[in-house]
């Protein structure tokens, strides 16, 4: 009951006509900034954050996370009506979007990104709201060996259980893993993988650039060149019945909603893990799960469902160690954690005591920010369909010309657009040659994580590499990964044994 009452006093706060407005237009920001290629949250709460200083430390925390709620449903858009990623939260997005609104379902496919970013909000703000201090201990016991062990279960769901090709999946794990490492040694600062000595290869290889030049040149000269120019996107016209069969197709997808929402804001929890490791994990989970793997990367609702369910909750996950304990979850939370040290206030357990006021305002805010942003989604489904009604000659130079400003903005590196160049190529090659790309792009995101977690285990365990079967959570981990890993191979070995019997 004290919960509640410190909940309502919350929405009090939020309320506030100050308060309020600054949460509408922070929602509205948000979906604007995901929507553009090569921004998103990081950049865009960066951006914005000087204008918190001419306004109270409440008004100012709920601004920029109704801004970071809005990127993260705004990042959906660019993905499923360009196939360009708003964000390298919303690449995963991409894999099933775009082929829907390529097939005509655009509209459905923004309707299950927005409900799924909607009940993956709603979840995880339930957890934050209920939990918090809890799954904030809980969180630490997860140390380099236990970070570890999860980064080689999302790998091993991939492979294990994916409708994939194996060898090719292996072989793009491997190709991502080796981008990954491209620039300077995290222990010893020396450079490593720097061909021709090309300085821009010095700072690595920007994840959002690899995206933008797969997902962005590569498919669209693939499109070209099956279409042989003559382009035809099919496009319906958004009705209130469209409305009504897009919510029916996600009759189907709760479980997929509720085991990504989880997911998503268990990871998010994790210290500098984030949406993005998320977001991929949970459309690796979902199609592990699936009944027909196969649909997956040729327009399956739950492609677009898991994504979006698990990087809205891993958003509001990684707000939890930033408040209860000062430790950032994302690089915007980074951020925000920064602009909370600006205005005077100290993250940590005792923020709950000594500052109920910005606290429970801010959680309350998460509420009608998740709300509002769907419903403006929703509204403007419309206006994002008219997109595909541009004739094609028109919509492929725009989309040309956002790949290369969204590879450039992050950075601002003339290097990264040359970089697009050549993604766009490889990433056209790979299609060609039927690889998949979803393994590939999980390997760059997770290749950092993988490496740094492993690295600090042995440094710690001097060499011990036992150390990640012997600890409880990790063991149990590496051994769900490893069964994974196993599991085609029994596949392999019953098929030869079917095959030979037939004989």
């Amino acid at each position: 009951m004290e919960m509640l009452s410190h909940l309502m006093d919350g929405f009090t706060v939020a309320f506030q006509p100050l308060n309020l407005g600054l949460m509408l237009a922070g929602c509205f920001l948000g979906i604007i900034i995901g929507a553009m290629p090569g921004l998103g949250s990081v950049n865009g709460v960066a951006i914005l954050l000087p204008i918190t200083f001419v306004v109270p430390p409440t008004g100012a925390i709920i601004f920029l996370a109704a801004i970071y709620y809005g990127a993260m449903y705004g990042g959906a858009i660019s993905s499923i009506m360009l196939g360009i990623p708003g964000a390298s939260t919303a690449v995963a997005t991409t894999f099933d979007g775009r082929p829907m609104a390529l097939q005509g379902k655009a509209d459905h496919a923004l309707i299950a990104a927005a409900v799924a970013s909607f009940v993956g909000g709603t979840i995880s703000i339930i957890l934050f709201t209920l939990f918090a201090p809890p799954l904030a201990d809980f969180a630490l016991r997860f140390g380099p060996p236990e970070e570890f062990a999860l980064m080689v279960l999302a790998f091993a769901t991939f492979v294990g259980l994916g409708g994939d090709d194996i060898p090719k999946t292996l072989f793009m794990i491997m190709f991502g893993l080796v981008l990954s490492a491209v620039g300077l040694d995290i222990i010893s600062g020396r450079p490593r993988l720097v061909f021709f000595d090309l300085a821009g290869l010095y700072g690595g290889i920007s994840f959002i650039v690899l995206a933008i030049g797969i997902y962005g040149i590569g498919e669209m000269l693939w499109t070209l060149e099956t279409s042989k120019g003559k382009v035809e996107i099919a496009a319906h016209k958004f009705t209130f019945g469209r409305l009504i069969e897009g919510f029916r197709n996600l009759s189907h997808s709760l479980r997929t909603m509720v085991l990504s929402s989880f997911l998503g804001y268990f990871v998010g929890i994790l210290p500098a893990a984030g949406a993005t490791p998320g977001s991929l994990m949970a459309y690796g989970m979902a199609k592990a799960m699936s009944k027909d793997p196969d649909q997956y990367g040729k327009g399956a609702v739950n492609g677009v469902v898991a994504p979006e369910c698990a990087n809205n909750a891993a958003s509001t996950g990684s707000m939890l160690p930033m408040m209860t304990l000062g430790i950032p979850g994302s690089p915007t939370t980074a951020i925000l954690l920064g602009g909370m040290i600006i205005w005077g206030l100290t993250p940590g357990p005792l923020l709950f005591t000594n500052e109920p006021e910005f606290v429970w305002g801010l959680t309350a805010s998460l509420y009608a920010a998740n709300l509002t942003t769907v419903i403006l989604n929703i509204a403007l489904i419309p206006a994002f369909v008219w997109m595909l009604r541009m004739p094609f000659t028109i919509l492929a130079p725009i989309i040309f010309v956002l790949c290369f400003i969204g590879g450039f903005a992050p950075d601002s590196r003339m290097f990264d657009p040359w970089l697009i160049l050549l993604f766009g190529a490889v990433g056209y090659l790979m299609r060609k040659l039927d690889y998949p790309m979803a393994p590939l792009v999980l390997a760059i995101v997770l290749g950092p994580l993988a490496e740094g977690s492993f690295r600090q285990t042995m440094i710690a365990e001097r060499g011990d590499w036992t150390v990640l079967f012997t600890r409880p959570l990790s063991g149990i981990t590496m051994a769900l990964a490893l069964a994974l890993f196993v599991y085609p191979l029994i596949l392999m070995w019953r098929r030869k044994n079917r095959r030979a019997k037939a004989v």
